[in-house]
């Protein structure tokens, strides 16, 4: 069992930035790829950003390309989403997400083995 812990969320105006942090247990850490989804309400869960085991390749949706930066601390064990350039559609809940290998096998929430349980961003106009 792989426990995820996402934190700094909150309200920001348009604009905006924000980084939110996700702490990972597990000794094998750092030999996980990880990812950042969102959900707002009344749609389904996205992708948002992904990372390979040692930040080597990552992965972006194209809502978020050059806004975004998805990196990884493992010797804190944590991965991080920098979020420059707030837009109200990015409100949702964001969700830490990792898969037991190296290398990120896919974009969909169904490639991802164990989940965070969510940290609310606001984004206001």
């Amino acid at each position: 069992q792989v426990q995820l812990v996402e934190s700094g969320g909150g309200l920001v105006q348009a604009g905006g930035s924000l980084r939110l942090s996700c702490a990972a247990s597990g000794r094998t850490f750092s030999t996980y790829a990880m990812a950042w989804f969102r959900q707002a309400p009344g749609k389904e869960r996205g992708f948002v950003a992904a990372i390979n085991w040692n930040g080597g390749r990552t992965y972006y949706a194209d809502s978020v390309k050059g806004r975004f930066t998805i990196s990884r601390d493992n010797a804190k064990m944590t991965v991080y989403l920098q979020m420059n350039s707030l837009k109200p559609e990015d409100t949702a809940v964001y969700y830490c997400a990792v898969r037991k290998g190296r290398e990120v096998s896919g974009t969909s929430r169904y490639n991802w083995d164990y989940w965070g349980q969510g940290t609310q961003v606001t984004v206001s106009s």
